[in-house]
């Protein structure tokens, strides 16, 4: 069985944590990992390392990479790119094409569909699930986990089941799916016990998914009849479409497995209060927190010391550059600020201060008019592409570890407590060429210090 992880999503539901340029799946939330990495490494209790896969897009390429280092360095190369995001139907006929053309695996060999940016447990139990996935899957089904809701949660699919599937435990036909209902209609669902929670995995082999799309979505299994190369240069012309809407929703081949399992999607703020742990308040805190008589409030400190006095049912998000404040009950109302903040065009909405790169990263320390400062990491043995900016001049000094500088036609090795600097218009390039990653500051000066201010010459990365 192969896997295949959905993370090219940019949900900034969990702003101002998540955002566009490092969303959830990426974001250190729980226990300190990444949602990604805890993803891989739990799929990995079945599936072996190489059949393990992550599909993304461009923009997110060297995030997956860096992560997917962390389980293994032969899974540098588990990534399908996405030529752009156009919802999880297109995203599984991209993949089955690769694995048909490029691995040539057999068209009845199951694959297993999970997004990278939820929160299961225990293990043991999901890795349990997961055998009777492949098992329904070899025996023609299309298969879902459905989660026993343990509220009346609105902000869920629901899926009902139907008839019990003979010799397969805790596994069902599925009866219909429904959109996230309200709340008189939840507390419908809950109290009749035959509907579950849409989690959002998926099993199946790949030749039952070629069928189900030839019948009900025409337009993605025409694309399946070209080439990968074809598939992925005529990408934008398939349906926007969730594989519910595209295939689950009309086929006659959904099942459902009773997942035993704690499940979240981390879909808001007020979500943590499912897999974090309470003080006797009820409180969550992560972070440098400190509080006097607060109750059931969240608090999240990424790096300053976040105090608190009396605070109750809070929702207390601090970062670098903003500071969320919102009422419990209230976070699925984020996304509506997110949408204002984007409106105004607010930078905080896109980027961290810290940026992550293929060769490291950089976080902007400080920014004025003329002017900006930055530390930057290189990783040892990464290096920058030769670069030039018209616009303004650089200033290095090295805090730790060694610097390969290229300045025009000179190259010369900077070590710590010694600077260099490059002028305007003149080509470049920052490398690592010790042991130890590379720490500098860098100051900025010129009329224009955006960071679209780059002609590149030459980039190990592909970049552009």
């Amino acid at each position: 069985m192969k896997a295949i992880i959905l993370a090219g999503g940019s949900g900034t539901r969990l702003w101002p944590l998540s955002r566009y340029g490092l969303p959830k799946q990426f974001a250190p939330i729980h226990q300190g990992k990444s949602l990604l990495l805890k993803t891989v490494e739990r799929l990995c209790d079945y599936l072996k390392y190489e059949d393990i896969y992550v599909i993304t897009n461009e923009d997110y390429k060297f995030h997956v990479m860096e992560e997917l280092k962390k389980v293994s360095r032969n899974l540098e190369n588990n990534i399908i790119l996405e030529p752009m995001g156009r919802n999880t139907a297109p995203a599984i006929a991209l993949s089955i094409k690769f694995f048909i053309e490029k691995l040539k695996c057999s068209p009845d060999e199951p694959i297993f569909v999970c997004p990278s940016d939820h929160i299961i447990e225990p293990v043991k139990k999901f890795t349990e699930n997961l055998m009777l996935c492949e098992k329904l899957a070899q025996n023609g089904n299309i298969v879902t986990f459905g989660i026993k809701p343990k509220e009346p949660n609105t902000g869920y699919g629901y899926i009902k089941r139907g008839e019990k599937i003979k010799s397969f435990e805790k596994s069902f036909k599925v009866e219909k799916f429904v959109e996230k209902p309200d709340l008189p209609t939840a507390q419908k669902y809950l109290k009749s016990g035959l509907y579950y929670w849409n989690s959002g995995m998926f099993g199946f082999t790949m030749e039952t998914m070629i069928k189900e799309l030839k019948k009900y979505s025409p337009q993605i299994a025409k694309k399946l009849n070209l080439s990968y190369d074809k598939m992925l240069s005529s990408f934008s012309e398939m349906p926007n479409i969730s594989i519910d809407y595209a295939v689950m929703e009309k086929t006659s081949k959904s099942s459902v497995i009773e997942a035993d399992i704690l499940w979240s999607d981390l879909g808001v703020w007020d979500s943590l209060d499912e897999i974090e742990p309470k003080d006797e308040d009820g409180n969550i805190r992560i972070g440098n927190v400190v509080e006097i008589n607060s109750k059931n409030s969240i608090f999240y400190a990424q790096d300053r010391l976040v105090s608190a006095i009396d605070a109750q049912d809070l929702i207390v998000v601090d970062t670098k550059d903003a500071l969320l404040i919102a009422k419990r009950g209230s976070s699925q109302k984020v996304k509506e600020m997110v949408n204002i903040l984007k409106q105004r065009k607010a930078k905080e909405v896109m980027e961290h201060t810290t940026v992550y790169r293929p060769w490291g990263s950089y976080t902007v320390l400080e920014e004025g008019l003329r002017y900006k400062i930055k530390r930057i990491t290189v990783k040892p043995g990464e290096k920058l592409s030769i670069q030039m900016h018209h616009h303004r001049s650089e200033h290095w000094i090295v805090v730790k570890g060694v610097a390969k500088v290229t300045n025009g036609d000179n190259v010369k090795l900077v070590h710590e407590n010694e600077s260099t600097f490059v002028p305007k218009s003149v080509k470049h390039r920052l490398e690592n060429p010790g042991k130890v990653p590379l720490e500098l500051i860098e100051v900025q000066n010129g009329e224009y210090v955006g960071e679209d201010d780059i002609v590149r010459f030459e980039d190990q990365y592909g970049r552009k």
